[in-house]
Formats: structure tokens, sequence, C-alpha cells
């Protein structure tokens, strides 16, 4: 019997992309810097002149799953990083965008092969947001370690 577990270390040749949402950036500014901090700690070259780690803005989380697509499907990434805020208001605006995010970024991680760690966080208020990016815990520290065990385990698997 085979068992087949991730480490997290930042392994020899890992190339992760980080796709981050500029709406909100209150917040993911927050998420992306505890991913960031949880990489380095870990092994990853995070340096502006980094040939790991590479950096994706877009406008907001609906627009996530299009760029995570072709940075997945690039060939270039063994991970892609997801990182955005949605926050509930007065209109089914966040509904659409939660749902669309959601089903868009598992979709490309099926259709490419390469694990997509979902960071987009869902939530009513601005300050359960700003709870989880940082003022209780950095929730992108755990996005960096998910990032990292599914990069190692995706090389561990055979195929």
């Amino acid at each position: 019997m085979a068992s087949f577990e991730g480490t997290f270390t930042g392994a020899s040749g890992l190339r992760i992309a980080i796709v981050v949402a500029r709406f909100n950036d209150l917040v993911t500014g927050k998420l992306l810097s505890g991913c960031l901090d949880c990489l380095g700690r870990h092994g990853i070259d995070t340096a502006a002149t980094s040939s790991q780690l590479d950096i994706a803005w877009v406008p907001g989380s609906f627009e996530i799953p299009l760029v995570a697509q072709r940075l997945a499907a690039s060939g270039r990434y063994q991970v892609v990083i997801t990182l955005g805020a949605v926050i509930r208001g007065d209109t089914p605006h966040f509904d659409v965008v939660v749902a669309e995010v959601s089903k868009g970024v598992a979709a490309v991680g099926r259709s490419t092969g390469v694990p997509v760690i979902f960071g987009v966080l869902t939530t009513d208020t601005m300050q359960q947001a700003l709870e989880r990016a940082g003022i209780k815990s950095n929730l992108g520290w755990n996005y960096g370690l998910q990032a990292l065990e599914m990069g190692s385990l995706m090389a561990a698997l055979p195929g």
C-alpha cells in the first residue's frame, strides 16, 4: 500500500503564482503579506527578483479565475494561490461574485491539473474579513502552507 503526503518546505524548483484582487485591498494586502511570510519561512524565495514566485494583480475577485487559468495552463507553475475578499452588502451582488469565483477557481484546478488554493474570503462584514486577514490570525499564512503541501504532494503522486 502506498501512502502519499505533501511536505511544508519550498522544494527545489517549486514555482508558485499568486493572483491577488485589488478590490478590498486593505484585506487582500494583509492576506498577501501573511502568505509571503509563510512561503519565505518555508524556503521559497520571495524577493522581487525571485524565480520561484510571481504575483498577478486583478481588479476584483470576479477576475481571479481567468488569470488563474492562464497562469496554471502556462506550465510554468506547480501551484496557484488565489487571494481575494468578497464582503456582503445590501444587494445580491455578493452571492453572484462568490458563486462565480468559487466555481471558477475549482474549475481551473480540475481542467489544468494544477492545484489552485482558494484564498478568497467570503464574509458578512469588513470586521470579519480583517479578523481573518490578521487581527486574530492571518489566513494568508494557511494558504501558503496549503500551496507548499499541494505542490509537493502532486510531485510525489504517480502519473
